[in-house]
């Protein structure tokens, strides 16, 4: 961990002070619940010092599961770690050595390696102390050396800015990347700083409680890690509310006495009806957690006394077959609720769990869930990929939860590397965060996990990007389906592909799937950029042919200079450039042909003026709508990116504004060429008096004069007077100007305005 101000929300607790002893916590500014506040902060000092790490529960625990020479390297580590971190105090008062030493009990708990619980003890050691990376590998090995150094590179995770937040959050993935165990000596520290985080400032508790209900409790949940995911929860949850935890674990403890006898009497029947099957199994009443009611609450909009309604057993059994068996036996004891059964033995959940659950209605008519799993299955539920190292085994299907966990990290540096950017990044991530799961199979019997509301897209990029890349059509079912329905589980789907396809940008509105997002944004990006380059290379033929030259004609060895001049680094970066309208074909073939032949003399388009408007010379050329330019007008220009050079009268408001905000430098005279044989659209704004036949006299007015009528809208603006907008397509000024004098004949007419002159 670090010593840095930008590291409070992971350390605060757990800060250093060197060598004098700890500061007091800042009091917690006035508020309703400062009495719960200050109830939680005495609550963690009195744990702290009632309980401080000991190296004698830990050998304990390590002894219990670990031979002794592993057991001897976890001793001589924490002497270690004692000695490195002499002379520093936690701000509980402890001896800073009671920080890491906590870690390791959490690790030890959940049964992990040696080389973690190693790397726990020394998880500070390389940022506050004089001990390098080389030196910890050579005294306890290179994997524990990577650890820590991975632990220590998070130490900046979660900062204030989310920019920042989210571009270190990058690096945590990449750290999971390299050795997955980085996270658990993380989560293991972040939890002791929970645990603690009663002697931290008001603010501090709610910032550093806001980031372990958004971040840290996910990750344990998507690990499967649940014990530490409910405590993470709970410790957050009273932390940032307190008054809230308060009212609802006064609600729970008084509701609890009214359920105790009809629990137990619950209990006993399910108990007596497995053992009449000879089923051995234990069944365990399930607490419901202060977070999750209040959760339920606010997103499900229930009220206490409904949630409180609902009875939760746990039925741990031998052997997976007992659980089927033990599910026919709770069915027959009790009737099941209809679509409330979840077989997540068959169809495990992303992280790894494994259960049977049903809903049952018991005696008296009260609602009870029952969950029914293996003591594996349980080990597995309560410590997630830690689970494993319980139960070392060859078959493949228990280290099942540790290869979705690491396919889950592979996931999200796939993911990284495609993202735009990095809050694309975390916004893709809180989404992964975040499963409501369902189950679909492929064609070929295979299962997949997506989130809620996934449609065949997130099905495809699931599958492969490839496949998401090239969909044109589905099958639900074997029945042509639409690409934006929603998938439900048990469903099948088959994707139809073109090679010719491509990502359709409206499919970002209906995917949820944070790997179609990425993968569609991806497509659509190398997408327009080939497109861009395709049509710069165009242009910029057309506007070197002036000169009787072609890009193949350029030795780009000598440009290097004009393309730094230009910002970029290589030809395509300048072609897609002026694809999109950023630089202009001409100027740059100007530029390019002068640094290529010393010899070279530019020559100007039309004498009069830097740019000359006839409709190409290698530009792409548009008209201000705002405006309606047309020849004869005093014009003036400006690059547009999607839209090339745009031309637009002297006087237009929109050029004002330009001018105003960005300086003259945007703006870039334009002249008209000596003849011109096109049309232009301008509009003119008429106020007519109201009569019949109105529209059509205008209409017949202008045909006389040649001038074409693109539309003509209708703003009523009174009973008496009518407000017309005409566009029309014009040869020129003059022309203009002939239509207007001809339109003032028309005694109807009260005035004539050009719109954007």
């Amino acid at each position: 961990m670090t010593r840095s101000a930008t590291t409070s929300q992971s350390r605060r607790a757990g800060s250093k002070s060197r060598p004098r002893s700890p500061s007091p916590a800042q009091p917690s500014p006035p508020n309703q619940g400062s009495i719960f506040v200050n109830r939680l902060a005495e609550k963690a000092r009195s744990d702290a010092v009632a309980a401080p790490a000991t190296i004698d529960k830990l050998l304990k625990l390590a002894t219990s599961y670990l031979p002794d020479e592993q057991v001897r390297k976890i001793a001589e580590a924490h002497a270690f770690a004692e000695s490195a971190h002499t002379g520093q105090t936690r701000r509980t008062g402890h001896a800073y050595i009671t920080h890491p030493l906590a870690v390791a009990n959490i690790l030890a708990s959940m049964r992990m390696d040696p080389e973690t619980i190693t790397a726990g003890l020394l998880h500070d050691v390389l940022e506050d102390t004089g001990i390098d990376k080389q030196d910890l590998g050579i005294r306890f090995g290179e994997s524990v050396a990577e650890i820590v150094d991975g632990v220590s590179k998070l130490s900046k995770i979660f900062r204030s800015r989310a920019e920042a937040q989210a571009e270190n959050f990058q690096k945590m993935a990449m750290a999971m990347a390299k050795d997955i165990r980085v996270i658990m000596v993380k989560l293991a520290d972040r939890l002791h700083n929970m645990r603690t985080i009663g002697v931290l400032s008001n603010e501090q508790r709610k910032r550093i409680a806001r980031e372990t209900l958004e971040f840290y409790a996910p990750i344990a949940n998507r690990l499967g890690i649940h014990s530490m995911k409910v405590e993470f929860e709970e410790l957050g949850f009273q932390a940032l509310y307190p008054l809230r935890t308060d009212r609802i674990g006064a609600a729970v403890r008084a509701a609890r006495g009214n359920r105790t006898e009809l629990m137990e009497e619950l209990r006993r029947s399910i108990d007596k009806a497995l053992a009449t099957e000879g089923i051995e199994a234990g069944v365990h009443g399930r607490e419901k957690h202060l977070y999750s009611i209040y959760r339920k609450m606010k997103t499900q909009h229930k009220p206490f006394s409904e949630i409180m309604d609902v009875f939760g057993f746990r039925v741990v059994v031998d052997q997976a077959d007992d659980c089927y068996r033990a599910l026919g036996v709770v069915h027959n004891l009790y009737k099941p609720v209809a679509g409330r059964f979840k077989d997540y033995i068959a169809i495990p959940k992303a992280n790894g769990y494994q259960s049977l659950h049903t809903t049952l209605f018991g005696m008296h008519g009260v609602p009870i869930e029952v969950q029914i799993r293996t003591v594996h299955m349980d080990a597995v539920a309560e410590n997630g990929i830690a689970g494993h190292w319980l139960y070392k085994s060859e078959d493949e299907g228990l280290q099942s939860g540790q290869q979705r966990a690491r396919q889950w990290v592979r996931d999200l540096l796939d993911l990284q590397q495609r993202a735009g950017n990095s809050m694309e990044f975390i916004e893709s991530l809180k989404i992964d965060l975040f499963p409501d799961e369902v189950y679909v199979f492929t064609p070929r019997g295979q299962i997949l996990e997506l989130p809620r509301g996934a449609c065949p897209v997130d099905f495809a990029y699931a599958v492969h990007t490839d496949v998401g890349n090239s969909c044109v059509a589905c099958r639900i079912d074997r029945n042509l389906a639409p690409l934006s329905q929603q998938l439900q589980s048990g469903q099948s789907v088959e994707i139809i592909t073109s090679e010719e396809a491509r990502p359709n940008p409206d499919w970002l509105t209906f995917v949820v799937s944070s790997k179609a997002r990425t993968g569609i944004r991806q497509a659509l990006k190398t997408q327009q950029e080939s497109q861009s380059i395709a049509f710069g290379r165009q242009l910029l033929n057309r506007s070197l042919a002036s000169a009787n030259k072609s890009i193949n004609d350029l030795d780009f060895r000598r440009l290097r200079r004009v393309f730094k001049e230009f910002g970029v680094k290589r030809l395509d970066q300048v072609l897609a450039a002026i694809g999109n309208g950023q630089l202009m074909s001409y100027t740059v073939a100007q530029r390019l042909l002068a640094e290529d032949d010393p010899d070279f003399q530019g020559v100007a388009v039309e004498s009069g003026g830097p740019v000359a408007i006839r409709g190409g010379e290698g530009l792409v050329i548009n008209y201000g709508r705002c405006c309606g330019p047309v020849p004869g007008d005093a014009i003036v220009g400006h690059m547009t990116p999607g839209r090339g050079f745009v031309v637009h009268v002297e006087t237009c408001p929109n050029m004002v504004e330009v001018r105003r905000r960005r300086g003259t430098k945007e703006l870039i005279p334009a002249h008209w060429a000596a003849t011109q044989d096109s049309e232009f659209l301008t509009t003119l704004r008429l106020e007519v008096n109201r009569k019949k036949g109105i529209i059509a006299e205008l209409a017949s007015t202008l045909s006389e004069v040649d001038a074409g009528v693109e539309n003509i809208h209708v703003e009523e603006r009174n009973a008496e007077v009518t407000s017309v907008i005409a566009r029309l397509s014009i040869k020129n000024r003059s022309h203009l100007a002939r239509a207007i004098r001809r339109l003032r004949n028309n005694v109807s007419i009260i005035s004539i305005t050009r719109l954007g002159s």
